[in-house]
């Protein structure tokens, strides 16, 4: 024996129904069901995938509380372009080797610094509008996917109100239609029932003439 219940269908036609309009009442009873609904899990779903979290270094971490912060950008350090000469004196070869290392480092770091100034101001402005061009056309491209998508909702949401304004007046002339037939029925057994009280009427009189 299957014990399973029919499941329950609810139908409704929003953009027709006033039911909640022509009696308070159901509005309320609606708040209230609404009320006892539970609320709404504050966690996600176990199927939904964690959050990513996005490649960031210490240093860029550390900027990003900074910025947050709204604390000062530190001073630039210009103590790592000095040229500290040897503190002793007479300097040892190892300290002065030091400090000649130091100073071609310098130097190296100043030649690749302006070899990259060099390339930035021959190509970095291009390579700046290629990316505007890029960002402009991403940008149009979804602004004009959402013009897209909002028409589509607002043709969606006119068909389903011109299907249920069809639908709701189709429905009030059946059930005008059903009232009517109701009432006919109704008519004709009251009639049914006058009849049969003039027929037993008629035959209770037969039967008295009869005994006369």
């Amino acid at each position: 024996m299957d014990t399973t219940a029919p499941p329950e269908i609810f139908d409704s036609l929003p953009y027709y129904d006033d039911d909640l309009t022509k009696y308070p009442h159901l509005q309320e009873m609606v708040e209230g069901e609404l009320a006892r609904e539970p609320s709404a899990p504050q966690t996600l779903h176990p199927r939904v995938p964690p959050l990513v979290e996005p490649f960031i270094t210490p240093l860029l971490k550390a900027e990003l509380e900074r910025a947050a912060n709204n604390k000062p950008f530190p001073a630039l350090d210009t103590l790592r372009y000095t040229l500290p000469a040897p503190s002793s004196t007479p300097a040892t070869d190892e300290e002065w080797k030091s400090a000649l290392d130091n100073a071609h480092a310098q130097l190296q770091h100043q030649r690749i610094r302006q070899q990259n100034l060099a390339l930035l101001q021959t190509y970095g402005s291009n390579a700046w509008r290629i990316q505007n061009y890029l960002l402009e056309s991403t940008a149009k491209q979804t602004e004009t996917s959402l013009e897209q998508l909002k028409e589509l909702t607002v043709e969606v949401n006119r068909e389903r109100k011109n299907s249920q304004d069809r639908v709701g007046k189709q429905l009030t002339a059946l059930e005008t239609r059903w009232t009517e037939l109701i009432s006919s029925v109704l008519q004709i057994e009251m009639a049914n029932v006058a009849l049969d009280a003039e027929i037993n009427r008629l035959n209770k009189k037969e039967a008295e003439l009869a005994e006369l």
